[in-house]
């Protein structure tokens, strides 16, 4: 299989949790993907998140039935407990399956944040480059 040159950057489709066109950060020196989750409920039923693009634009609720927890250690060496979920992200026109783990980002500039373990084997990165999926989206 031939791996696709992706950007530092690019804008990705996440259609199970009703997430399109948000922008993402592809970032090599993580190992995991994460997404910005301002509200994370534990019910009877499962893990109930929201989803915000930003504060201005509220999501529908999505109940996660799987999910895990999860150390994920940050690059000044914190290690953070996180929940972990598995959904759909669309790159090039093609779904995938991903790992995400579901992190207050609203401070951060990008809301999700594409890691080494979802990128390996299929994509190589092209730091001059940006929004190549979103580019042949668009075509």
């Amino acid at each position: 299989m031939t791996k696709k040159i992706i950007g530092r950057t690019d804008c990705i489709d996440f259609p199970k949790l009703n997430l399109l066109n948000i922008n993402c950060k592809i970032d090599t020196g993580a190992y995991t993907s994460s997404i910005h989750c301002s509200n994370i409920t534990l019910t009877e039923e499962g893990l109930l998140c929201f989803f915000d693009e930003n504060d201005t634009q509220k999501s529908e609720p999505v109940l996660f039935k799987e999910y895990s927890l999860t150390d994920v250690k940050s690059s000044n060496g914190y290690v953070e407990n996180r929940y972990k979920i598995k959904t759909d992200v669309v790159f090039f026109g093609k779904t995938y399956k991903i790992n995400l783990t579901l992190s207050t980002r609203s401070d951060m500039r990008f809301p999700v944040l594409i890691g080494r373990q979802f990128l390996k084997r299929k994509f190589l990165v092209d730091v001059d480059l940006q929004n190549q999926s979103f580019k042949k989206k668009s075509e």
